[in-house]
């Protein structure tokens, strides 16, 4: 409850900012529209690439690794670029998606590090420049983000409707199928988090339709991980939540062996948390102290406020099962680990 209580002042506090993040985007548009268009094709080229190395990054080590760099790196290359190019221009809108990715990816690191006012006002500020890049899909991408942030704040309801409105312009202008599947999946979360299960279950089987349809040729650089890895992962958080323990270890299973694939220590340090959650509503208790051994080992390897709250959620739901060997063994290695999972500002 405390923990809600905060994360809801901290999203409140973000209404205070919205306004002067829109206001600084307004200015930033109506000085590039009197520009010349000076960028050319190799610089885009070069800033999705800087964008495919951080994100690359984030997946792999977590959101507090290198926030601050990709920060200074937008800073200093990118918003000057902003403010001397027109964006009605082709290589001008090529700049303006580009920087939106940027912001995309900043307000996902704040939001994995636990930031959640600092990565709202990124999201917002990405979202003004998708659209004025004309783009439908990178615009769809922010809405799932932040619907995602909803969700985790205790705002299921408003969740919900920034999903639906991701996916009502990516229907009408835009195409992504990856995209599609997230923002079914992340309906499903906060559907679920509302107990409506029957509603959850629906999307997450919309999401999984979608996902068969995904041509990985055909997707922009940040759907690269809009995978099995991450959508099952979501559906087993949705079933999670609903308390339908074999489903959410299916999809939590699924989900890890495509993690442990690729190396990717965050999602599988999730997957596993939900992995002990529903062995600990099947009142399993060794696999639940196994699953959360190994979610706390993978937390400790990354930056991700995320993880960290996984693992600290099964160590409060286990405490009072510490007469049990395996569970004893887990409180006391994860206890040791904790302050080496802490996500950095």
């Amino acid at each position: 409850m405390e923990r809600r209580t905060f994360l809801s002042s901290a999203l409140f506090s973000v209404a205070a900012s919205v306004a002067p993040s829109r206001d600084w985007l307004l200015a930033t548009l109506d000085e590039a529209t009197t520009a010349t268009g000076k960028i050319s094709t190799q610089q885009v080229e070069a800033i999705r690439r800087t964008f495919g190395v951080f994100q690359e990054l984030d997946v792999m080590r977590g959101g507090g690794h290198a926030r601050e760099q990709l920060a200074a790196y937008l800073t200093s290359h990118v918003v000057p670029l902003l403010k001397s190019n027109d964006p009605t221009t082709p290589n001008g809108q090529s700049l303006y998606e580009a920087a939106a990715e940027q912001l995309y990816l900043l307000g996902w690191m704040a939001f994995d590090n636990g930031e959640h006012s600092l990565a709202q006002r990124y999201l917002i500020q990405s979202l003004r420049l998708a659209q004025a890049a004309g783009s439908p899909e990178l615009g769809a991408h922010v809405l799932a983000g932040l619907s995602d942030q909803a969700t985790l704040t205790g705002n299921p309801e408003h969740a919900v409707q920034l999903a639906k409105a991701g996916r009502a312009g990516l229907l009408a202008k835009g195409h992504s199928d990856a995209c599609l599947a997230d923002l079914y999946a992340l309906q499903g979360r906060a559907e679920a988090a509302m107990g409506d299960g029957k509603a959850a279950a629906r999307s997450v089987h919309l999401s999984e339709t979608a996902f068969e349809n995904v041509k990985p040729e055909d997707e922009p650089e940040w759907a690269r991980f809009i995978d099995p890895a991450y959508l099952n992962g979501e559906y087993a958080h949705v079933f999670r939540d609903l308390e339908r323990a074999e489903e959410a270890s299916h999809f939590a299973g699924l989900s890890i062996a495509e993690a442990e694939r690729q190396n990717r220590a965050r999602r599988g340090s999730m997957a596993q948390a939900a992995l002990a959650r529903a062995a600990i509503d099947s009142r399993d208790l060794e696999a639940a102290a196994s699953a959360g051994m190994a979610a706390a080992k993978l937390a400790a390897t990354v930056k991700s406020s995320r993880s960290v709250e996984a693992v600290s959620d099964l160590r409060v739901r286990l405490r009072e099962h510490a007469e049990s060997p395996a569970v004893r063994d887990f409180l006391d290695v994860s206890g040791a680990l904790l302050p080496a999972m802490r996500p950095q500002s």
